[in-house]
């Protein structure tokens, strides 16, 4: 699974990288993204223009009566995304690019959680695969929000964990983000082009097992 990563890469390095247009005032370099906070996508409009912006990490379903169901919706297994009630309209119409430059993982020690941090050489930005949302709220105002699809672990995530989410090839971002490629199966097709023998990682403090500590120093290995 994947539910605490890392954002720190300069806004303009990101426009330039994923080819997008900045819709958000600001996207503030994050090292402990967690549940429900605001982390940045890109997603595609129907005129085509990749845009960059924030949204809520876990999904909340158009349909949903909460949105606190989110908190539940951080992943989606990419096997089975089509067919869940929760993922299969936003699998076949509103994938997203969730962007990061990291993930953490851990390895258990006894009681204790040791954490690392996975990453692309360099810590370059890297597009894990999603699915993204637009919830109304009862005072109107329109939620964003996304999950992250995950798969089957391999290299160096498989050494801590079964799942891992899925880094998309930068070749394969037009077709997942492509508005009118709908068929599940062609979809599911993009999916099996990822990054993951790519990573490596290092461990880190456990000062990131807390969700209110922030700033680079979680990041350097321990």
């Amino acid at each position: 699974m994947c539910a605490r990563y890392t954002m720190a890469t300069a806004p303009d390095e990101l426009i330039e990288e994923f080819e997008a247009t900045l819709v958000a005032k600001e996207i503030p370099a994050r090292y402990n993204i967690a549940p429900t906070t605001e982390a940045p996508i890109v997603v595609q409009s129907k005129e085509g223009e990749r845009r960059l912006g924030l949204s809520r990490f876990g999904l909340v379903p158009h349909w949903a009566k909460d949105v606190k169901i989110g908190a539940r919706l951080l992943n989606a297994r990419s096997e089975s995304a089509a067919d869940k009630p929760a993922f299969r309209d936003a699998f076949r119409k509103r994938r997203c690019l969730v962007i990061a430059d990291g993930f953490y993982e851990w390895r258990r020690e006894g009681k204790q959680k040791i954490p690392h941090h996975f990453h692309l050489a360099g810590m370059r930005p890297f597009a894990m695969a999603g699915l993204w949302a637009i919830w109304n709220d009862p005072e109107g105002e329109k939620i964003s929000s996304f999950t992250i699809l995950t798969r089957e672990a391999e290299g160096a995530a498989a050494e801590l964990h079964d799942r891992m989410p899925i880094l998309l090839q930068p070749d394969t971002y037009a077709a997942w983000l492509d508005r009118g490629r709908d068929d599940p199966d062609d979809v599911r097709e993009i999916l099996k082009w990822h990054r993951a023998r790519e990573l490596s990682s290092f461990e880190v403090s456990t000062a990131v097992n807390n969700v209110r500590n922030e700033g680079p120093e979680l990041i350097q290995p321990a």
